[in-house]
């Protein structure tokens, strides 16, 4: 009997080795070893749920398996896999997925196919080819939550969008200024993300180049991202603390009925302010407002009705509110500057600019980037000559008082109270949890409990 199975089983694997592709071929083999074992060594019901199992259990054996089922439904596609790197375009990746110009012009061409335009580094796409060689699927990942599915429909493409939802926990960080933000920051395991969030959120009411102290503080309540059990990516900051120099600070991230999101005080006052405090992030104060300065350059006493914030040539300069260019262009003193009206009251001036990134007349928005760092006109270097008037008169941009930014509505004010409430308890509960396990840290004689000895 065993003899007549094996020579039977020989005949039927020569057949496939002719007629089915490899693939197949690999999914049969894995069955037909299973079942010979079971022919030729008996054995209980148990013991045999077992071997089939720790057969099947192997990675290449199952994944083989899985496509020759896949095979009962479709056409079995051959997956090319090609990641997007700067400078790369959808030409480019068809070429090294040996796909043709023409294969090009029918998906670019088809519903949705001007998306595959603007390709950037970190996505990646996926070729689906038939055993003709030809591409029935294209899968355009843009990340892992977001990708586009091009299907070959008769002669052209349909496409369809597949965004998986992440699951979204809170997790809590808190740390002690010991030397700069950033550096305690780090030590606190705070994410590079969240520092800069953290600063841009305060940035109306501390200067975090000056009035940062040691000793100061910050606790954080953010979103941490998963996606099948697994951490992808932080989120927003919900609800953040910062005490400096003795005062405390607290903000909530609130969503309004509009969609827009923003950071208010517990009471419902905008974090931000209408302006700026400084317009751009990375800088030292080479010379400061002082009405009788001597000029670095014509050697005289001149005036300094502004701020010079150097920073390296290139560095992103922001409106510091919103506003409409009132005046862009070039004098030999000045050398490239833009001017922005802010209502009828404020008027910020940035000179020296490397590039203008505006022209006259455009409207803007706050932190817009409006130019770049230079040293164009009079300048000794790299740096940025930023002027604040109000009502025609200079101001010293550091320590004019700022607008405050429009609060939450009267009418939305309680769903304000009802959805931030619980964030803000909760910011409160997990650095009161904190204290509490940093107290049971400390030995006795420091926590004034007395020994039980």
């Amino acid at each position: 009997m065993i003899v007549l199975f094996m020579q039977r089983a020989t005949r039927f694997l020569h057949l496939m080795l002719n007629v089915f592709p490899r693939r197949h071929l690999i999914a049969a083999s894995v069955v037909s070893c299973c079942l010979l074992i079971l022919i030729v060594y008996p054995v209980t019901d148990a013991e045999a749920k077992r071997q089939v199992s720790e057969q099947l259990v192997l990675p290449t054996e199952s994944a083989a398996i899985e496509i020759a089922l896949e095979t009962e439904l479709k056409p079995t596609l051959r997956w090319v896999e090609q990641s997007v790197s700067s400078g790369d375009s959808l030409s480019l990746l068809f070429s090294r997925a040996k796909l043709s110009a023409a294969d090009v012009y029918r998906v670019s061409s088809s519903k949705d196919g001007k998306l595959l335009r603007n390709l950037y580094p970190g996505e990646s796409f996926r070729f689906g080819l038939n055993q003709a060689g030809e591409l029935e699927e294209l899968h355009y990942i843009q990340s892992k939550l977001v990708s586009r599915i091009y299907s070959l429909d008769g002669d052209s493409y349909s496409s369809e969008l597949r965004e998986l939802e992440p699951d979204t926990l809170l997790s809590y960080r808190e740390g002690i200024i010991k030397d700069s933000l950033y550096l305690s920051a780090q030590q606190a395991n705070l994410p590079d993300k969240l520092i800069m969030e953290l600063a841009n959120i305060f940035a109306w009411d501390i200067d975090f180049v000056f009035d940062i102290r040691q000793g100061d503080s910050f606790s954080i309540l953010y979103q941490e991202k998963y996606l099948d059990g697994e951490k992808f990516a932080v989120g927003d900051i919900v609800a953040a603390s910062f005490t400096n120099r003795g005062k405390s600070y607290n903000a909530v991230l609130y969503t309004d009925s509009n969609g827009n999101s923003s950071y208010y005080t517990p009471e419902g006052l905008s974090m931000r302010k209408a302006f700026l405090r400084a317009p751009l992030d990375i800088f030292r104060i080479s010379s400061g407002f002082n009405l009788k300065r001597k000029h670095p350059i014509h050697k005289m006493i001149k005036a300094h009705r502004g701020v010079d914030y150097a920073a390296p040539r290139g560095t992103p300069v922001f409106s510091a509110g919103d506003g409409k260019v009132i005046a862009t262009g070039y004098s030999k003193a000045n050398g490239n500057y833009v001017f922005v009206q802010h209502g009828q009251t404020y008027v910020t001036k940035y000179l020296h600019l490397n590039k203008k990134k505006v022209r006259k007349g455009q409207a803007v928005r706050q932190r817009q980037i409006i130019g770049t760092v230079g040293s164009t006109g009079y300048a000794t270097g790299p740096h940025l000559h930023y002027e604040f008037l109000v009502n025609g008169v200079h101001r010293n941009p550091r320590t004019v008082k700022l607008p405050q930014a429009n609060p939450i509505s009267a009418t939305e004010l309680a769903a304000f109270k009802s959805a931030t409430t619980p964030v803000l308890t909760q910011l409160a509960q997990a650095g009161t949890a904190s204290e509490l396990v940093q107290l049971e840290m400390l030995p006795s004689t420091q926590t004034g409990i007395a020994s039980a000895n």
